[in-house]
């Protein structure tokens, strides 16, 4: 399921938290200081709304980007911290209490953490150090995964299938590699180049500190990115992974061993407590292949070194400085961030990650205000109903077709602010003395929750894909849903003392973002079942491509480092969810109150105020190593283009905002992108 999940924001000074129980003074909700009133919102709308705070709010040394969704993050990170300092200090009996304070503890231990140095992953890697056969390195990529360790070679989840959602299924995937993506193993740019040498030599130096002599550290290092290089070779790129029926390759276990000899399928599913698996659904078929090869054709040494890397780059980040350091230093290179994010942060997003419901708990408790969630319910009726209107009037679409989409809109699943049913995490042990036995603890009930103990059991379709804190929001096709987690329900977003113009074009945008991902180019691939099935007609089916494939031309355009450009191929379901989230959202603006009587606030119309928020949404600086990054990682545009390039198609924007022909965002009303 994770995997699946299609986000409004991946990757966030003081605000009203609105949604939540703060003192926060009422922001201005739209303040021409933020903005740049130099620049003709014709020219660049982005920058006309927020070229004031863009120049007043540079990255902090810790960041490596500062926009809205990084300072509610900071917000949130604020308050998970005081929930964290309070339990771990109250010598609390309940449960849920002590679990988290005790982890916490654990993780804010740093003289006992330096103290053990690597220690807690010695026997690890000693075990590793002294395998005899293939036969050893077979196991050990199963053991180190069911204990919690690391997942070496290729990933591994158990779902739902995407042709049939009321089973689950064993599903493999491609991995085994360290890099953020591919293309730096492949690609031969000067800046991939210089990655790959920053890698390896990051990975020979961690080879040194766990006490391997110079010259067993750089065979090692070498080896290291031998396996990981043919890995990333056999792997599908980004792109390539958003086609769902090239990814759905299903296989009895037996003719998939057949497949890849080296790798019996069977045994394999056996070791790893998978009793009751006949098929499995494989993404990459050739990686497997691959990866089979590469067992039989390195030798032993190499796989030792390379399972041994798995283990230690798993831990490093939770071992002494002397890892957690040499670990920052590879981040620099990958991101520009100048300061190490400080361990009080780290431990509480790990804790955010690891032990998100028990956390969650506490954090609506004392924070979110019921009345939001009664708000959003009403908001996200109002834009389902905004969107079957929309769906019915469209004139590129036949009769047949727009029942179908009627039937999938009408399906959605609703999930807002936190889960019904809480998770409770029994059987994960923690001690406030031990950080990495409370990870271990931890990952294995991981393990053994989503992969051991659902095949062959009834879907559960209340669980959540994201933890009330979580600044996003997210759309899963499978189940057909959309959901809103308690984090997003504030400013700039939702505030209940905003007027509607703010509301709607900030989370109302959001909603219809998401409903919209429904039907992207990905989405629109699932049924209002969630089974993946085609329900279109071909006539029909046609005219959406050409439509989208218009969305990859226009932000194949975009420039955003030098020679780098926007990848409309790879964010086309993202650049599609805000070009049509966002009409849906002004369409239900226009009927309310307040775009009806018309009344300018703080010199701005109702539908400038609307256009204004969702841009001001989007404001972020960035450091050019972490730009660099997301344009290959992030499925997601850059922050100018998602505010700009959503307006462009929209007629009510040049007209909000008196756009004319040759200002530099003019589009010609026939050359406009109208789809949702």
């Amino acid at each position: 399921m994770r995997t699946l999940l299609q986000a409004f924001f991946i990757g966030a000074v003081a605000t009203s938290a609105v949604a939540f129980t703060t003192n926060d003074k009422k922001p201005r909700y739209i303040d021409p200081a933020n903005m740049d009133l130099s620049v003709k919102p014709g020219d660049n709308f982005y920058q006309y709304a927020n070229g004031g705070w863009l120049k007043k709010n540079t990255i902090p040394a810790s960041k490596t980007r500062w926009g809205s969704f990084d300072v509610l993050r900071e917000e949130s990170s604020q308050r998970l911290h005081t929930l964290l300092e309070g339990a771990a200090k109250s010598g609390s009996k309940d449960r849920l209490s002590q679990m988290i304070g005790d982890f916490y503890r654990s993780g804010m231990d740093s003289a006992a953490i330096e103290a053990k140095g690597y220690q807690p992953i010695k026997e690890d890697l000693d075990r590793l150090a002294a395998l005899n056969n293939k036969q050893d390195v077979l196991t050990e990529i199963v053991t180190l995964r069911t204990k919690g360790i690391a997942s070496p070679l290729f990933g591994m989840f158990v779902g739902q299938d995407r042709k049939n959602v009321n089973q689950y299924i064993v599903q493999l995937g491609q991995g085994g590699t360290s890099l953020p993506d591919r293309d730096y193993y492949i690609k031969d740019d000067a800046r991939s180049q210089t990655i790959r040498k920053a890698f390896r030599d990051h990975v020979e130096k961690m080879f040194s500190l766990v006490g391997e002599n110079s010259a067993t550290a750089t065979y090692d290092a070498d080896a290291i990115l031998r396996i990981e290089t043919a890995l990333a070779k056999a792997q599908m790129s980004r792109v390539e992974m958003r086609d769902p029926y090239k990814t759905y390759n299903k296989f009895a276990v037996k003719d998939l061993t057949q497949q890849t000899p080296g790798l019996n399928w069977s045994t394999l599913l056996q070791k790893m407590n998978i009793k009751a698996a006949d098929s499995l659904l494989v993404t990459n078929p050739s990686f497997l292949k691959t990866a089979d090869i590469l067992l039989t054709a390195l030798p032993l040494q190499d796989w030792k070194a390379y399972l041994r890397w798995n283990v230690l780059r798993s831990a490093a980040p939770y071992l002494s400085s002397a890892f957690v350091n040499e670990n920052f230093r590879l981040t620099q290179v990958l991101t520009g961030q100048k300061e190490q994010t400080p361990r009080w942060q780290r431990i509480s997003s790990l804790l955010d990650n690891t032990l998100g419901d028990l956390l969650g708990q506490l954090y609506v408790q004392k924070y979110f205000k019921g009345e939001a969630k009664t708000r959003m319910v009403a908001m996200v009726n109002n834009l389902q109903q905004t969107f079957a209107s929309r769906i019915q009037r469209l004139d590129w679409m036949s009769d047949a077709t727009k029942q179908k989409a009627l039937q999938k809109l009408n399906a959605f699943t609703k999930k807002i602010a936190y889960p019904d049913t809480w998770k409770d995490y029994q059987g994960v042990t923690v001690t406030p003395t031990d950080f990495v036995s409370n990870l271990r603890s931890a990952s294995v009930w991981s393990y053994n929750y989503y992969t051991v103990n659902r095949l062959g059991k009834p879907v559960d379709r209340t669980e959540w894909g994201m933890t009330p804190p979580t600044i996003n929001a997210y759309y899963n096709p499978v189940n057909n849903e959309i959901a809103f987690p308690a984090g997003i329900l504030q400013f700039p977003f939702f505030d209940f003392g905003a007027d509607d113009a703010i509301i709607y074009g900030g989370i109302g945008a959001v909603i219809g973002h998401e409903m919209t991902h429904g039907f992207d180019d990905q989405g629109a691939q699932y049924a209002a079942s969630g089974n993946l099935e085609n329900w279109w007609t071909k006539e029909d089916e046609a005219k959406f491509k050409a439509k989208a494939n218009q969305v990859v031309e226009q932000y194949n355009a975009y420039a955003v480092l030098d020679t780098l450009h926007v990848n409309g191929r790879l964010t086309l379901g993202e650049n599609l969810a805000d070009i049509g989230g966002l009409n849906i959202a002004y369409e239900a603006f226009t009927k309310t109150k307040q775009y009806k009587d018309a009344k300018a606030v703080d010199g701005f119309t109702p539908a400038q105020r609307f256009f204004l928020s969702w841009a001001q949404i989007w404001r972020n600086n960035a450091v050019p190593e972490t730009q660099a990054q997301l344009i290959l990682t992030d499925p997601h545009s850059p922050g100018m283009y998602r505010a700009n390039g959503a307006v462009v198609n929209m007629d009510a924007w040049y007209d909000a905002f008196n756009v004319k022909p040759g200002e530099k965002l003019y589009v010609a009303p026939e050359k406009r992108i109208h789809i949702w």
